[in-house]
């Protein structure tokens, strides 16, 4: 075992003890009577489901059914330095422009600036995955393989705007700001399964292997963190964060919210609270071991999904409304060239009709990533009374999530991922050591690590570390 990996080791292991001196401290805080008014805030939701015969993330068939619709669900929050937006899409990724596209419309919509505006999808793998510039790419070529029309989700887009518009005149003001935490069982799992030979072996959303099924939980965090701002006693808008991917069954051309759509639907019905739910750093986290793809064991993971979120609701603390403190900083990512992603490569697949759907357009995603190397991405951070908020682009792994709930021991940290998703997964350097899926599927250099790691540390307002390494 190298040094890097014993240190690697070491940190995990060290990850669920600061945990949880970080949550007693930060609920070490007394239930409270009055509280003065420092901003306002307009919880906002609306019905983003696309036409059917749209073509459906990952084989790229027409959607044939709606099980569920899917939802724009977030809050505009105002106190005197300006006005933030937090919004959770049922979509499976928004890439590139189409990102920006929607950061940009929901800043004008609430009255802000698109650095003020953190979206994330909750991604869905029966939702869309959206990237304009892989999709014009794919186009230029001869028999192009089918993908969303852009000009019908750009129609989606303009009236989840003129949604917030008319939030952002219904702003109420609120006082008191609300954190809970619950265990989720037998929901989340690592996918990354070391072998006897020392090789990593993927553990998928779903899976039925026995052996795999059999192997512990592995590295995960499995608390639900809830974030609750009211008016006095009354709660006005929950939002929730969990990290795992949220796939179920899936596949076919189907429109679904899948289990956590499922949880927090419900528990909007029960509180009559707008409910808002944020994947957290789910990269390597999936739902394999407790999950078999059948409809059976989608409604445990839902039933025990929606407990966990409706005890943190039950046993949320209260603390004084306090002003808003927004941080921002940019990273680059240098991209992966080598391989199944040299350019020349990825090219020959996204031209080859015998490819996949799927197959071609990630070709082309990839593609288009590699062209972007000047332009950074956004991460930034909402703080406010004892809550830090993180929001990170990419399928960030676990780890992350992790290290910034241990560098901030007295603070209630919650982290949302899947904002720009054009990174893919962006992973622990050990990762490309260890093999398995997720180096397999990145498009950033392992170096990547570091530069995350800086960030949040950024973005938790502290100082860089003095040798300038962290391990997540």
């Amino acid at each position: 075992m190298t040094e890097r990996n014993k240190q690697a080791r070491f940190s995990r292991r060290e990850f669920m003890k600061h945990a949880a001196v970080s949550f007693a401290a930060a609920m070490a805080v007394p239930r409270l009577g009055r509280a003065e008014t420092v901003g306002g805030i307009a919880p906002f939701s609306f019905d983003i489901t696309p036409p059917l015969g749209t073509p459906w993330y990952p084989s790229y068939k027409p959607l044939e059914a709606i099980e569920h619709p899917l939802f724009a669900k977030g809050v505009i929050l105002e106190d005197a330095g300006g006005r933030s937006v937090l919004c959770a899409l049922d979509l499976c990724e928004l890439r590139n422009s189409a990102y920006d596209r929607a950061c940009a419309m929901l800043a004008e919509a609430a009255g802000t600036t698109p650095d003020r505006v953190a979206v994330h999808t909750v991604h869905q793998h029966t939702a869309p995955m959206i990237d304009p510039e892989a999709f014009m790419l794919a186009d230029s070529i001869p028999s192009p393989p089918p993908h969303p029309d852009l000009a019908v989700m750009e129609q989606i887009l303009q009236k989840l705007a003129e949604s917030v518009s008319g939030a952002a005149a219904r702003l109420q003001p609120w006082n008191r700001l609300g954190l809970g935490q619950s265990r989720v069982e037998r929901v989340a799992s690592n996918r990354r399964i070391r072998g006897e030979d020392g090789k990593v072996t993927t553990r998928y959303s779903s899976c039925r292997d026995p052996k795999l099924v059999e192997a512990p939980e592995g590295l995960i965090d499995p608390f639900l963190k809830t974030v609750t701002f009211a008016r006095d006693d009354t709660p006005i808008a929950r939002l929730h964060y969990y990290a795992t991917h949220p796939q179920s069954f899936y596949g076919d051309p189907r429109c679904t919210y899948d289990f956590p759509g499922m949880a927090r639907e419900w528990l909007e019905r029960q509180e009559g609270v707008p409910q808002i739910y944020f994947t957290g750093c789910g990269g390597n986290i999936a739902a394999g071991k407790y999950n078999d793809g059948t409809p059976e064991a989608r409604d445990g993971l839902y039933r025990r999904l929606r407990a966990a979120m409706a005890d943190a609701a039950a046993n949320t603390k209260y603390e004084p409304a306090s002003g808003i403190t927004w941080r921002k900083t940019n990273v680059r990512f240098e991209p992966l060239q080598a391989g199944e992603l040299a350019p020349d490569r990825l090219e020959a697949v996204l031209k080859d009709p015998s490819q996949s759907n799927n197959a071609r357009l990630d070709a082309a995603m990839s593609r288009v990533f590699q062209d972007r190397v000047d332009r950074p991405f956004l991460f930034t951070a909402m703080e406010t009374g004892n809550l830090v908020l993180m929001h990170l682009p990419g399928e960030m792994a676990v780890e992350f999530q992790l290290y910034a709930q241990t560098i901030l021991p007295n603070r209630f940290v919650a982290v949302a991922a899947y904002g720009d998703c054009a990174p893919s997964y962006v992973n622990p350097a050990v990762f490309f050591e260890e093999g398995g899926y997720e180096p397999s599927a990145s498009l950033v250099v392992p170096e990547s690590e570091q530069r995350v790691l800086a960030a949040v540390r950024e973005l938790a307002g502290l100082p860089p570390e003095a040798n300038g390494n962290g391990t997540a």
